[in-house]
């Protein structure tokens, strides 16, 4: 089975080396194909990814992605943008749980966060109007919003999950938050089974910190989602432990949702945790269930331990060390 490889910037290398050192150990069907694309590879070559690239995904639908860099203010877009909107790839899912082990202010949070991902202010569209005024249009579609609204109603549905809390700023947003809002509250009722409730941003970010334990499934527009999803990780240890998938009807997308840490790109000191986890929402995706449970129960048990983890968690291992200890576990189960 071809998965295409995107290492990306910074410490992508290193935590996709991680990634394929694993997948050898597990003897799973994956065959990993690897292009480049990144910041990096810009300055190198002028282009933002190989040509085959695209290509590539089109043909396998299947892609795992490392971190990439992207220009603040000025230069290109992200790449991340890129490919969701050329894929079409409009949910962006990002499960958020407690590890055993992480020092954190709560306990056993389980949360899972359906962002839309084609459109609101990440399609880009901005012109100024004059040499002092910037203008941004946000744009919220029926037929998206209904989309990711249902996705989270069914994966709540699936997996036994209590409610689904809807995020939005309808009361200052009213026709395009009030779309998403209406959108929700009619999808709701073909779901009589599971609680539907929805919560201003601004209060959520609030009530989340307080009590995380009072939510269950969240759906959001594009940019509240993603603010949402690093906060939310933020409650259990930060970026380094959120896994996520961006989907569409044909093509999917896996990758961690940290940046690429180039202050210790090269040195051998990054977590592949969030990576890896990425990696077991692709493999159970593609039924090899087993082998998913296998990888993500030897980390929580090193995490849970605490001795053979890397440095930014308080342990000592390099990251290709932290990887050697996973496999030497994976090989007694």
């Amino acid at each position: 089975m071809r998965v295409i490889l995107i290492p990306g910037d910074g410490i992508g290398k290193e935590i996709c080396e991680s990634v394929k050192c694993i997948n050898d150990v597990l003897y799973t069907p994956i065959v990993f194909e690897e292009y480049e694309a990144g910041a990096e590879y810009a300055e190198k070559s002028g282009k933002l990814f190989d040509d085959g690239l695209l290509d590539a995904i089109k043909d396998s639908k299947l892609a795992l992605k490392g971190p990439t860099a992207t220009p603040i203010g000025k230069g290109f877009q992200s790449i991340n943008v890129q490919l969701r909107q050329y894929f079409h790839t409009y949910a962006n899912v990002r499960p958020i749980r407690s590890l055993e082990g992480i020092k954190s202010r709560y306990e056993n949070v389980d949360l899972v966060i359906f962002r839309e991902n084609s459109e609101d202010l990440y399609l880009g569209v901005e012109m100024m109007k004059d040499e002092n005024t910037a203008q941004a249009m946000k744009i919220i579609t029926r037929h998206a919003s209904n989309r990711i609204i249902k996705e989270a109603f069914q994966y709540a549905k699936k997996h036994h999950r209590k409610k689904v809390t809807c995020i939005h700023k309808a009361n200052i947003m009213k026709m395009t938050d009030g779309l998403f809002l209406k959108e929700f509250q009619e999808v709701a009722q073909e779901y009589p089974d599971i609680v539907s409730e929805d919560c201003i941003v601004d209060a959520f970010c609030m009530k989340v910190v307080m009590n995380p334990k009072q939510f269950d499934v969240l759906v959001a527009p594009n940019l509240y989602g993603d603010i949402i999803s690093d906060l939310c990780a933020g409650l259990v240890g930060g970026l380094g432990f959120a896994p996520s998938v961006n989907y569409g009807d044909e093509v999917r997308i896996y990758e961690a949702v940290h940046g690429s840490a180039p202050d210790i790109a090269g040195k051998d000191e990054a977590n592949p945790t969030a990576i890896l986890l990425s990696y077991g929402m692709l493999l159970e995706d593609i039924k090899e269930v087993e082998k998913a449970n296998r990888l993500k129960e030897v980390i929580y048990e090193l995490i849970k331990e605490g001795k053979e983890v890397t440095k930014d968690i308080g342990g000592t291992l390099s990251c290709s060390a932290y990887t050697n200890a996973l496999i030497e576990r994976l090989k007694r189960i």
